[in-house]
């Protein structure tokens, strides 16, 4: 029997249930659909509250109560009040939701925002020098001056708390060269907040009611944001605030403000803050990790996690808690706690929790954070009957693709038994280009075992065939690691380009006879990039982006290593052989553009997952405009058993959001995998994953699951 799509199964339920209540059809649906472990009713869909938050029960959260309970509990500890909220639903609240806190260095998070604003607006930028903005700023104490260093501190400098300046709100000495330390200070996020002032010529408290707090439903009576209690009334004729300290608000407004970060600065179709700020200041500051920290017997390494005016959990301090969760933090222990891979936001303010003398400072938070965490239940049932559990992820929910519908497993087409890698490329014949390694190819076999050997795809699916392509110069022998083995093909102009792997660490190749004969630059990735791979387009490269080649890798020597992040380059497209030409992705700006180096030193993170990056498959799905990135998952031989993941992304470069993530698939997903662009329909809904599964050239067709 056909087992009916999700949309019609789903179709039918809402036409035949119609008198069931919301809350009862998202827990059948959740009963009866689980699509690759991930539900048709995520807790991700696009919500936000009205004028009130819509309530949800844990079960219909998909979070376990007790566990919440447990949070709530130690939360009360120090009284107060608290939300905790999923998919822009209220799971669970204690207290009085409408009174007002003195949220402290909450309010550091506040200020990120209206900062971003006028990164937004065009009015700073992070990298510009303060005094440009400021020209007193340091003064008084006039000693400042003396020191030499004022000039030389960036808006950044001040965000991150790297500017030097002594811990109080007033006018305190500056202790060190800017860039050179971490000291946590009031002091830099206040001269802070007087940059953003004269950039605007008003109050940040109008700006944000009138950009930020009113669109996302916080009135007057949510927040108050006093005086300056620091220093003067007024700088330039206008009122001074405080970014150190200085607002008051209730969880209600917290959550909310919380949210919009979440949902990467969007309300409800307007961008209020853009997406790449919200990636920077959530995450740590380039050059900042690894430096000394002053008074690290408080603030423990704070400088490997904390971001702009933000805490988080990049170097994971907090085990177990997803790495890209980030938080407010202040006096008292009011948080402001964003979760991601979680769609989950937590808002509680309060008196502060008792500490053990001598305890690392992210300890207080753990028996809060870690029971919301140990809450969520998020797993599935596949086809085939075995469990595909979702596991944590380390990004957020796609905003385009909901889930993935997979074919049954005994409809995966299986050819070429005993081989693996199988990286592709539609070239200009219209044939899919591969290569293969450690077998003998496709049927008939050949006669002799190959580390690197090359074939061709030709065919319409399901009736496809694969034929291989002998080659003296390209083809190697050697198991496993001895042996030269392909991580990389691209087809353009008719050129097929290849990236070797098991190199030393990884080379560049290139046939202008479709496989028949290789020529090798002269040059090799001696650093990193040791399993790279192409971004793949259309047949022959038709429907680039635009005038560059890109390459991914995990950040490592090896292409047996896993690594904590990957990294990208770019070279273009008609000076591949050049090494010269090659650039490295750094990071992105505050407008969420790429920065990009000659120096392969100054890489950054494309992509960051702790031990986790490894082999992987990436090719742009033109009708979904999206581009789709597999990723080998979880498990000690993973063509037999183990996990996978596709992630999503508007660029190149990201933001990369999840579409589907399991560390335990229902088959086998193979030590790498892509989506060819050939086999995807013109509307990007079906795809088909080649993955090396079971040591065979094995495919999968796929729906994917748009949302509304």
């Amino acid at each position: 029997m056909k087992r009916p799509s999700a949309a019609t199964l789903r179709s039918r339920l809402e036409g035949s249930l119609g008198a069931m209540s919301a809350a009862a059809l998202v827990r059948l649906l959740r009963a009866l659909l689980v699509v690759g472990g991930m539900s048709l009713v995520p807790a991700s869909a696009a919500t936000y509250p009205g004028q009130a938050w819509t309530r949800i029960s844990a079960q219909d959260a998909g979070l376990d109560e007790a566990r919440l309970i447990q949070a709530r509990d130690y939360a009360l500890t120090g009284g107060g009040s608290g939300f905790i909220t999923r998919g822009g639903r209220l799971v669970l609240s204690w207290g009085d939701p409408a009174q007002r806190y003195d949220l402290k260095s909450t309010t550091k998070s506040f200020g990120s925002a209206a900062l971003g604003l006028a990164v937004m607006d065009g009015k700073l930028r992070l990298d510009d020098k303060a005094r440009q903005h400021h020209p007193t700023l340091g003064t008084p104490p006039d000693a400042n001056a003396q020191s030499g260093w004022l000039d030389e501190i960036t808006i950044r400098h001040l965000a991150s708390q790297t500017a030097g300046f002594e811990k109080p709100g007033g006018f305190t000495p500056l202790l060190f060269r800017p860039g050179t330390q971490w000291d946590y200070s009031d002091s830099g996020p206040n001269w802070l907040a007087e940059c953003v002032t004269l950039a605007y010529g008003r109050d940040v408290d109008e700006l944000m009611f009138e950009r930020l707090f009113t669109p996302i439903g916080i009135r007057r009576s949510d927040l108050a944001w006093r005086k300056n209690a620091y220093r003067p009334d007024l700088i330039g004729g206008v009122q001074r605030r405080e970014f150190g300290s200085g607002i008051s608000a209730n969880v209600d407004a917290m959550a909310r403000f919380g949210l919009l970060w979440l949902r990467g600065g969007e309300w409800k179709g307007r961008q209020l803050l853009r997406r790449g700020f919200i990636d920077q200041a959530r995450t740590t500051v380039p050059g900042v990790p690894g430096l000394p920290v002053r008074n690290p017997a408080e603030y423990g390494n704070a400088a490997s996690h904390y971001g702009l005016l933000w805490w988080n959990n990049a170097d994971e301090t907090i085990e177990g808690l997803p790495l890209d969760t980030y938080w407010s933090w202040g006096l008292y222990d009011s948080l402001i706690v964003v979760m991601p891979t979680l769609d989950i936001v937590v808002a509680r303010a309060g008196q502060s929790w008792k500490r053990a003398r001598g305890e690392d400072h992210y300890e207080v938070l753990k028996p809060f954070l870690l029971p919301i965490v140990a809450a969520v239940k998020d797993a599935g049932q596949s086809d085939a009957g075995r469990a595909t559990v979702q596991s944590v992820s380390p990004c957020p929910p796609s905003p385009v693709i909901a889930g993935v519908e997979w074919a049954p497993a005994s409809a995966i087409i299986r050819l070429a038994r005993g081989s693996d890698n199988w990286p592709m490329t539609w070239a200009d014949d219209d044939a899919l280009y591969t290569a293969y390694g450690d077998g003998f190819g496709f049927e008939p076999f050949l006669k002799e075992k190959l580390s690197m050997g090359f074939a061709k795809v030709i065919g319409t699916l399901p009736d496809i065939q694969g034929v291989n392509v002998r080659s003296a110069s390209g083809e190697t022998t050697g198991d496993g690691k001895q042996g030269r083995k392909a991580s990389g093909l691209l087809c353009m102009d008719g050129v097929l380009h290849l990236l070797v792997r098991n190199a030393g660490n990884a080379q560049l190749g290139w046939s202008t006879d479709h496989g028949a004969t290789w020529t090798w630059a002269d040059w090799k990735f001696t650093e990193s990039f040791g399993c790279p791979t192409f971004l793949n387009f259309g047949r022959d490269y038709t429907g680039a982006r635009d005038g560059f080649v890109y390459v991914y890798s995990q950040d490592q020597d090896s292409a047996y290593v896993r690594a904590d992040r990957f990294v990208l380059a770019r070279v273009p497209k008609d000076k591949l052989p050049i090494r010269a030409a090659w650039e490295f992705f750094v990071r992105l700006n505050e407008s969420g553009g790429p920065v990009w180096s000659r120096d392969l030193a100054e890489r950054g993170s494309v992509f960051t997952n702790p031990g986790a990056c490894y082999r992987s498959g990436i090719t742009y799905n033109a009708g979904l405009r999206r581009y789709l990135w597999c990723q080998t998952g979880p498990g000690a031989d993973t063509r037999f058993a183990g996990g996978f993941a596709i992630y999503d992304a508007p660029e190149p470069w990201g933001p990369w959001t999840r579409v589907f993530h399991t560390d335990q698939w229902d088959v086998g997903p193979g030590e790498s995998s892509s989506l060819p662009t050939k086999w995807m329909s013109d509307d990007g809904r079906t795809v088909h994953l080649v993955f090396s599964g079971e040591d065979h050239f094995s495919v999968r067709k796929a729906q994917l699951l748009l949302r509304q």
